[in-house]
């Protein structure tokens, strides 16, 4: 299943691994087997997919971290472990729950895997990477779904053809074995038929458009400096990465200049003021702004990851609200695991919730760090007031593996939830501009230091899933399992 995910991005295998995992979980229900195997079946699907999907992990742990390489690969595999409980659930539901009726069981299948999702999403701070919805960014047919029902709704629609093109082709296998007056029933096309409304349906959604542009193009400047992670908290080479960003912003003027997450590797009030000065002075020639990654101190150990701009627009900042455990914070009782690890800046203080855009360029831009894009419900807590998406990032913690290419793909499914074009700017890659379609404009490769120059348009308006969240689909999938569940107790003896 990790093939459907970005970098190969073979969104249709998605739909085959899913499938395989509603046919061994009715091959379960029909054996009269118990929850539990139902269970142990979803988690091993969920296991195999993490321990592949999130295999970067390891290497942020235990190449950049240095923390010795048996423990990260053991830290690894028990968090993967942990997180195989919320497929290992829903498998454990559906075994429980399914009833005759291959409608009844694909619409199961669809809604329990889905809220094991939305579960996964929230619960200990929420690790939603890997949801299946992300598999289907365009030219998946399924992407038209997103700015209706966000990620979740997506991957209700990709389980939910999986399990309906399982039941076509246990029908073609056996087509020969149905009775002939039962034909029409048991004909493979009923399931197809199915299938085919879902991705007509989502194709024809993709046509539509939710928002409008509104007031004139800014020239954008993301800019990507490329400094190794292992070389850019050691002091010596501190001057260093201030030149490389300097001279990146001085060389590509724009009206809107954009500098990755923790571009200058020290508190703001480290810096030497005469070279924030200078960033100013380059905004302030363009009658622009310039945003920089950058960490905040505020005295009695509150420490922010902030983005701090700077120009005609005045001083304005964002704090990182949703921060990551073990990265950005030390959850309560693991003091022991810090110790092991060697993470620069891993006890930030988070910004208040519901910050106001930013007022940049003329555009009202809603800023998110790293981490954060991940949580959709989150991003439009700023919308429909924000008139563009900026993401800021240094993923050179993960290095050349396959964490840069997901998270791209899951900036995509930002743009198309909010009907908002997503401006990306990152250390090593992938720094990108994202249309409101999901398409990626421009990319710069990977481990290159550059700037990606372009112009991108606000946009007014709100998507359907822009005002109700994740609401819908989470009420959709408890109804289709209380029905599920009230049908299987007027079934059982």
């Amino acid at each position: 299943m990790v093939t459907a995910f970005a970098p190969l991005a073979w969104f249709v295998v998605g739909w085959l691994s899913l499938g395989g995992l509603f046919v061994l979980l009715g091959r379960t229900v029909d054996e009269g087997r118990r929850p539990r195997d139902g269970a142990l079946i979803a988690a091993s699907h969920g296991f195999g997919l993490f321990l592949a999907g999130v295999s970067w992990i390891h290497v942020s742990l235990s190449v950049f971290g240095g923390m010795p390489a048996a423990v990260a690969a053991l830290a690894t595999v028990l968090f993967c472990l942990l997180l195989s409980i919320f497929p290992a659930l829903a498998g454990a539901l559906y075994v429980r729950l399914a009833a005759t009726g291959w409608l009844r069981r694909a619409l199961l299948f669809a809604a329990l895997w889905t809220f094991g999702e939305w579960l996964r999403g929230w619960v200990l701070t929420g690790f939603p990477w890997l949801s299946a919805g992300y598999a289907q960014t365009p030219p998946s047919p399924l992407a038209g779904y997103a700015p209706l029902l966000g990620v979740l709704g997506v991957s209700l629609a990709s389980a939910l053809v999986a399990a309906l093109l399982s039941e076509v082709l246990r029908r073609w296998l056996t087509i020969d074995d149905c009775p002939a007056r039962g034909w029409l029933r048991w004909c493979p096309a009923l399931p197809l038929v199915g299938v085919a409304l879902t991705l007509v349906a989502g194709q024809m959604l993709r046509e539509l458009r939710w928002t409008q542009p509104v007031g004139e193009p800014t020239s954008v400047a993301l800019l990507q400096g490329n400094v190794a992670q292992e070389m850019k908290w050691r002091p010596e080479r501190f001057m260093e990465s201030l030149r490389i960003y300097y001279q990146l912003a001085r060389d590509h003027p724009a009206q809107l200049t954009i500098l990755p997450e923790t571009a200058l590797p020290a508190f703001l009030d480290q810096v030497p003021g005469e070279y924030v000065d200078a960033l100013q002075d380059l905004a302030q020639r363009q009658h622009g702004d310039l945003l920089l990654g950058v960490a905040v101190s505020e005295g009695h150990r509150k420490y922010f990851n902030s983005a701090l701009s700077l120009g005609a627009s005045g001083r304005q900042r964002y704090d990182k609200v949703h921060l990551v455990p073990f990265g950005e914070f030390v959850p309560p009782g693991f003091a022991w695991f810090m110790t092991m690890a060697s993470i620069p800046m891993s006890d930030f203080t988070a910004g208040l919730p519901r910050q106001p855009p930013l007022s940049l360029a003329g555009q009202q831009v809603a800023v998110n760090i790293c981490y954060e894009d991940v949580f959709g419900e989150e991003i439009i807590a700023a919308l429909p007031a924000a008139t563009l998406l900026l993401n800021i990032s240094n993923v050179a913690w993960f290095g050349d593996s396959l964490a840069p290419a997901q998270h791209l793909q899951i900036a995509r499914m930002r743009a198309l939830e909010s009907g908002r074009m997503m401006l990306r700017a990152t250390n090593t890659g992938m720094t990108a501009i994202i249309g409101v379609d999901g398409r990626v404009h421009a990319v710069l490769p990977p481990f290159t230091r550059g700037a990606l120059r372009g112009e991108v348009s606000g946009h007014a308006g709100a998507t359907p899933y822009v005002r109700w969240g994740n609401w819908p689909v989470v009420v959709l999938t408890l109804l289709l399992m209380a029905v599920a569940g009230c049908r299987r107790s007027r079934a059982d003896p």
